[in-house]
């Protein structure tokens, strides 16, 4: 695993491809090779009801939660989570000079007392060509 869920004020749909950004997230954690690729998760989740800072219509939010397997040392968290905060930042760098816009990122352990999981995907076929 990890399980990654990016959280959306639906106004960012004006200047944001979502897919896009599901993309670069995805692949920032694939990139740290910290993960297998068949464990990572990424999913977003629109939101049309919310309300951000003063009010203003044009305030936009991305909300970043990464959840990941205990175990792995904080010095590496702290690199995995800046890996991905920095892949978002720049790919949304003109969408927050058009727009008030807040991302935050936070990386979360899983307990493990009634975590259950199932994975029938396989691993990547490495090219032997």
């Amino acid at each position: 695993m990890p399980h990654i869920v990016v959280e959306y004020s639906a106004n960012l749909e004006e200047d944001v491809d979502v897919a896009a950004l599901l993309r670069v997230v995805h692949d920032a954690f694939l990139a740290t090779e910290a993960f297998p690729p068949e464990a990572i998760r990424t999913r977003a989740a629109r939101r049309d009801m919310y309300r951000v800072a003063d009010g203003n219509p044009r305030n936009a939010f991305l909300a970043i939660v990464g959840r990941i397997a205990p175990g792995r040392l904080p010095e590496l968290r702290h690199s995995l989570g800046k890996t991905v905060f920095e892949a978002v930042r720049a790919h949304l760098s003109e969408v927050s000079a058009r727009r008030p816009l807040s991302i935050t990122f936070e990386l979360h352990e899983i307990e493990q007392t009634a975590a259950f999981r199932h994975n029938s995907i396989p691993a990547p076929i490495a090219d032997k060509g």
